[in-house]
């Protein structure tokens, strides 16, 4: 789902950054938040250190998922992160400020819906990581119900969801096979509609048709 206009890292982190702590306290006892969370803990694949999120925000992810440094063009909610994580840097993720080959784990979770250039996005954290490293993603599929609810909420000039592009798995993967990436392990959660979310619910090996939230493991060759 493409938008003719695709707005720049700075009028998306605007929004961000003017409602940091509203954007943190939903965090607070967001049972979304903890079957979202639930389904990257409960990844099987051995995740090495260091580990990076990109899209960091307040890093509430971060914190749960031993994330040593985390990424964010906003600087607010960048300050959040800063009390949760050890290091923090003001930087986007067409252009990360990394050293190649030097990162262990790369956390991208719900991040590439916000950005003007995924693929790119993708690309970078390739290179950044070393052989045999991986980037998990965590995504929406803009197909789903939970993809059509936030595309509704975009329509209706929700400020956060007002300048996102949701995507459908084949499309992320795509973007993952053109940078080097090997999908090893697949995860899916949030079988629960967006009208209805009542209760916790853990996630399921594999990529169902059915999910609101997919994981998506992929691995660098070890020649990459």
């Amino acid at each position: 789902m493409r938008e003719q206009h695709r707005p720049g890292w700075q009028e998306v982190s605007r929004v961000f950054d003017e409602r940091a702590q509203e954007y943190d306290s939903w965090f607070d006892d967001s049972l979304l938040f903890a079957i979202e969370l639930a389904a990257l803990q409960e990844l099987a694949t051995p995740l090495a250190e260091p580990r990076l999120e990109v899209g960091v925000g307040p890093g509430r992810f971060a914190d749960e998922l031993g994330v040593a440094v985390g990424i964010d063009p906003a600087r607010q909610p960048l300050l959040l992160a800063a009390q949760r994580i050890a290091g923090v840097c003001q930087g986007v993720g067409e252009e990360l400020p990394l050293r190649p080959a030097g990162t262990g784990t790369i956390f991208i979770i719900f991040t590439l819906c916000f950005t003007r250039q995924p693929a790119r996005v993708v690309a970078q954290a390739a290179q950044a990581l070393r052989p045999g490293g991986h980037l998990v993603l965590g995504v929406v599929p803009g197909s789903g119900p939970w993809g059509a609810a936030l595309l509704a909420k975009k329509k209706a000039g929700h400020p956060f969801y007002q300048y996102a592009s949701f995507y459908e798995l084949k499309e992320v993967e795509a973007w993952l096979l053109a940078a080097g990436l090997q999908v090893v392990e697949e995860r899916s959660t949030l079988y629960q509609s967006p009208e209805a979310l009542v209760g916790f619910e853990s996630s399921r090996p594999g990529r169902q048709r059915d999910a609101g939230f997919v994981v998506l493991v992929a691995r660098k060759g070890q020649s990459g």
